[in-house]
């Protein structure tokens, strides 16, 4: 079989990754990249390079992965569903609830197409056991959950200036929101993952700190259908990076702390496995595995390759899943009545 002939839009630190492991699987091979960085179009190790994405597009391509902004992401994974081309598009689907509302109409016209988003958290290993532990009901249903995922900035140091255009993540106009939507709508999935839907918010959100248009905090208490609730704080004033993910069910709990990543900043990924007894006194055996090896990359481009090559559904990362947590770091933000009343006047 011909191996599937990939675009990659967008050639920042994402991109990059996506191309390395776009190499590894046997099925995929990059043809053309593209970037707005990018002074010339002289081929890198031959592959075809575009300045302007319209230029990528109308290469003969198979497949198109979208690793670019907010504002822009939408409006090419569109393109690249008109064009007939299954698309790969890194999260957030967009900067509005609505953006992700307009690319499923045109999915919907193009049904012999996949359409993945990379909500690359569901694959980490420490996450797959978690979730087979809730399926199973070994421990029965889930009672609540608490989240903390955070950094110490949106960017690399120098600080830059606020409003500085060269880093779109804290331009309203450009990202959307701030690291609720950057980086904590990973744990926003994972929650709607492990405890379903949410019926009922209500939020904090701030950016007292590093005073961009965008929110550098947002804390959430959540109560799912099932009345499970849910505590939520994603943060870039967290001076060590941390991810934590507690999950407290009836006969036990899943404590996921740190997650293997690029950076390597957020410590060892652990599961830590409770296993509560009526006599236990508060002090439950407990058993803790540490993960060494990121599979998360190569496990979804792999999914992914597989759902076309054969013509399986998504079964991680569907566009209703974007739209459902979208919907719900927005209903965070408006949840918030300072917050909203910011975000309206700003964009």
């Amino acid at each position: 079989m011909e191996k599937l002939k990939v675009g990659i839009a967008g050639y920042g630190i994402v991109g990059v990754r996506r191309h390395k492991f776009i190499d590894e699987n046997p099925h995929l091979e990059v043809k053309a990249i593209c970037d707005i960085r990018f002074k010339s179009e002289e081929p890198i190790s031959g592959v075809i390079c575009h300045h302007d994405f319209n230029k990528l597009i109308e290469e003969d391509l198979d497949v198109l992965f979208v690793c670019l902004p907010n504002d822009v992401a939408p409006t090419a994974t569109i393109s690249g569903l008109e064009k007939g081309l299954h698309v790969f598009c890194e999260k957030p689907p967009g900067k509005t609830v609505q953006d992700i509302r307009d690319v499923m109409a045109v999915e919907e016209k193009n049904p012999h197409l996949k359409l993945k988003y990379g909500f690359n958290h569901r694959y980490h290993d420490s996450v797959i056991e978690t979730l087979n532990i809730i399926k199973s009901q070994r421990f029965g249903k889930v009672i609540n959950i608490r989240g903390v995922y955070g950094k110490s900035a949106f960017t690399s140091w120098p600080r830059p200036e606020p409003g500085d255009p060269s880093v779109w993540r804290t331009n309203l106009n450009v990202a959307g929101g701030g690291i609720l939507l950057d980086q904590g709508i990973h744990m926003v999935d994972l929650i709607r993952c492990m405890a379903g839907d949410i019926k009922e918010v209500k939020s904090y959100v701030s950016n007292n700190y590093w005073s961009y248009d965008v929110e550098d905090n947002a804390f959430a208490l959540m109560k799912t259908e099932d009345d499970a609730v849910v505590f939520l704080h994603s943060t870039a004033t967290q001076w060590r990076h941390q991810f934590l993910l507690e999950v407290f069910m009836e006969q036990g709990a899943c404590i996921l702390s740190g997650i293997l990543s690029g950076s390597k900043s957020y410590g060892q990924e652990t599961l830590t496995i409770l296993y509560r007894e009526d006599d236990d006194a508060g002090n439950p055996r407990e058993q803790t595995t540490t993960y060494i090896k990121d599979n998360s990359w190569k496990l979804e481009i792999e999914e992914f390759a597989d759902s076309v090559i054969n013509d399986r559904p998504i079964s991680e990362g569907r566009s209703i899943d974007a739209l459902k947590s979208m919907e719900l770091v927005f209903d965070i933000y408006n949840s918030d009545e300072k917050w909203k009343k910011h975000m309206e006047e700003k964009l």
